[in-house]
């Protein structure tokens, strides 16, 4: 069985057996989980490792009959949006959505321009933002380290690997990054910043502590590629970064007390005390290096501003647990808890506690009878307090009130000296749009939300408009099949062109390797493994092979020519070997503001679509012209390229055959120039002027784009 025709018919709820590289945010009571790799129970049957195609969610009010929160796979993704692995989400909770970020993909090119998506957890869609300025200088990585501050709409990623399998064309070996990305969330605009020093790393940790004016971004563990050609060496963990979000300055700081070993691939969350005595961030498992390859099965904590080393898990010296295994995710849950989410076992092929979907729970606090790091998830436990082992060292109680407050040798910098000092103060954030609070709770109440009435609204409306054209199809095909003799057709009918794909292997050869398996009887530190799985919601995907962006080649043509005699119709023939005429679901009226050199306003017609040979919908690309005072849209444009045909208002977006793999571009690099995505919506005033800034104020996002993938 092929691997997409396994995954097809797999359930990521009940078959459930192992994720890693995935990608993990929360917002309100939900946690997502998006992308990585995922394998399926039973594994001895499915021993591959399969792209996790699904967005899911585990339900933080909902606890299964495991202790453990409900996983759910029944949220919107469509084949348009990236599959990765070891990329980041940045959550922005105050706008109620997330941004994907990075990443590299599996047994399939890269996409061949970079876009920034995200998902809006009120209204179940993914937008796309488009692709950063190209001065900004930004490229897809993977496996680097980042952060969100949702507080201040900012998300940050430093350092990952840059590859074949994460940018298009790349040749040689995968190389390291040096490079602090910054993202405004309100703004949508991307900053490269240097790193501390020029050296390339990356599969290390960052976390946001609130120290400081503005707060800190503190880094740790990884690897340093020292020559820039993917040869790697361990970045000592006692050397600790940190970044002021504020002055833009990297500090580097020497930590002591119990050092963990060199790791990469690990997770890390931070919690605070009460007063903001200390500020402690918790480090769990990872892959080693040299002896130690296998990896790591233990916790560490690293308390600032004493910036000491604690060992919470086993606390026997410096022993690792019996299950290490890395490419794994932590979440911080209202300050008290940290959900461990999966993780690839190096020395194991057994499934990772599939009754639990692969989570275990961290209690920071040791807020438990037993005093226990290890617990099942408490989902009314709000608060955080400082443990026993934390308070030994630094001293203090649960509340805060730590008496040791600098390094044992100093800090390195005077700076830090002030900063450590300081507790961020980050004004409240307003959100761009109307929000409301998810519950992440399944629909008990036998009433619809507001983003599901919406839903279904856009769900209706598909439907409508897909039926009519499918209408359309009927009766052309029905007509034509009288007209033609039910098989002649017009000569030349062009079909769907693919490109070859490149001999290439879409691997990543940084990856930590072992060759040492053996079985175990299942890791979960608070449960057996069960052998069960949960209760699904799995809403099976559409096969994804017949798509633009299949896995096994290029994005199709659209199919279509010129007829022969007159007309002006564009034509395509069946798989049938019927002739069909392609046809316009009828997007007429709407408008497109475009801007001349002058500054004139036009109305033109809004872009058009078609239907191809296997259902999808193409639409229209309007093209652009670079003047002194931007980029515009051309009204009346020429055609599109490859099979595309069409002039009057531009073409449509196609590859020839053979041709390297493109994306259908952006109306505008500009937002000013997008395409109002409720476009019954026209009005003067501020309404008029959100228009033409690129501001879509309902939904609190920047204008649809009328240029998409087929579905």
């Amino acid at each position: 069985m092929s691997i997409w025709g396994a995954s097809a018919q797999l359930d990521p709820v009940k078959n459930f057996c192992r994720r890693f590289g995935h990608q993990t945010a929360v917002i309100d009571r939900r946690l997502y989980i998006d992308g990585g790799l995922i394998n399926y129970n039973p594994i001895s049957q499915y021993p591959s490792n399969y792209s996790n195609t699904q967005l899911l969610y585990q339900d933080l009010n909902t606890l299964t009959s495991s202790g453990m929160p409900q996983l759910y796979a029944n949220l919107t993704k469509n084949s348009s949006i990236p599959d990765v692995s070891g990329g980041i989400l940045w959550a922005d909770d105050v706008n109620k959505r997330f941004y994907l970020f990075g990443g590299e993909y599996y047994q399939q090119p890269p996409a061949p321009f970079f876009t920034l998506w995200s998902y809006d957890a009120l209204y179940d869609v993914w937008d796309s933002f488009g692709m950063p300025s190209s001065s900004a200088g930004i490229q897809s990585v993977s496996y680097g380290a980042g952060t969100a501050i949702s507080s201040r709409g900012e998300g940050y990623y430093y350092g990952g690997w840059v590859s074949n399998s994460s940018v298009l064309g790349w040749s040689g070996p995968s190389v390291a990054t040096g490079g602090l990305i910054k993202y405004e969330m309100d703004g949508n605009t991307f900053t490269n910043n240097t790193g501390p020093d020029s050296i390339r790393r990356a599969e290390g940790a960052m976390v946001y502590i609130p120290v400081g004016d503005g707060g800190m971004l503190v880094y740790f563990g990884g690897i340093q590629d020292l020559y820039g050609n993917g040869t790697v060496t361990g970045q000592p963990m006692n050397d600790i970064y940190l970044y002021d979000v504020l002055s833009a300055k990297w500090y580097l700081q020497e930590a002591s007390g119990q050092t963990p070993q060199m790791r990469r691939r690990f997770c890390a969350g931070a919690a605070w005390a009460a007063d903001q005595s200390s500020y402690n961030i918790y480090l769990y498992g990872g892959a080693g290096f040299g002896p130690n390859v296998t990896g790591f099965d233990d916790v560490y904590i690293l308390t600032i501003p004493s910036f000491q080393w604690i060992k919470l898990y086993p606390n026997d010296g410096n022993v690792t647990g019996s299950y290490p295994h890395h490419s794994l995710s932590c979440n911080v849950i209202s300050g008290a808890q940290m959900l461990i989410i999966g993780g690839t076992f190096p020395t194991s092929n057994s499934c990772d506690a599939p009754d639990q979907y692969g989570q275990h729970n961290l209690d920071m606090g040791e807020q438990n009878p037993e005093k226990a790091p290890w617990q099942l998830f408490v989902p009314n436990l709000t608060t955080y307090a400082v443990p026993d082992p934390i308070i030994k060292v630094i001293g203090g109680d649960g509340n805060g009130g730590a008496t040791k407050t600098a390094p044992a040798a100093g800090f390195s910098n005077p700076d830090l000296n002030v900063l450590m000092t300081r507790k961020a103060s980050v004004a409240n954030r307003t959100p761009t749009r109307a929000v409301t609070t998810n519950t992440g709770s399944p629909d008990n109440s036998g009433k619809l939300s507001t983003g599901a009435i919406a839903g279904i609204a856009v769900g209706a409306a598909a439907l409508a408009i897909l039926g009519i054209v499918g209408c359309c199809i009927f009766i052309r095909r029905h007509r034509r099949r009288r007209m033609s003799g039910h098989g002649q057709e017009y000569p030349g009918g062009a079909g769907i062109g693919i490109g070859a794909s490149p001999a290439v292997a879409w691997s990543s050869p940084h990856s930590p390797r072992s060759t040492h398996t053996h079985t175990h009887p299942g890791y979960s530190p608070t449960t057996p493994y069960s052998g069960g799985g949960g209760g699904s919601s799995f809403m099976r995907r559409t096969s994804r092979q017949s798509s633009a962006w299949g896995r096994t080649g290029h994005p199709a043509e659209l199919d279509a020519q010129e007829p022969p005699v007159g007309g002006g119709v564009n034509i395509w023939q069946g798989p049938d070997g019927v002739t069909y005429e392609l046809v316009s679901p009828g997007h007429q009226g709407n408008t497109l503001n475009t801007y001349g050199t002058g500054g004139s306003n036009t109305a033109v017609n809004q872009p058009q679509t078609k239907i191809d040979s296997e259902g999808r919908v193409w639409m229209q690309v309007i093209p652009t012209h670079t003047t002194p005072t931007g980029t515009h849209s051309i009204p009346g444009g020429g055609g599109g390229g490859g099979g595309g045909g069409g002039g009057g208002n531009g073409g449509y977006m196609a590859v020839a055959p053979n041709s390297p793999p493109q994306q259908p571009q952006e109306l505008s690099s500009d937002p000013q120039y997008y395409q109002h995505d409720h476009p019954g919506q026209q009005g003067g005033g501020e309404q008029q002027q959100q228009q033409q800034e690129g501001w879509d104020a309902a939904h609190g996002r920047p204008q649809q784009h009328q240029t998409y993938y087929h579905p």
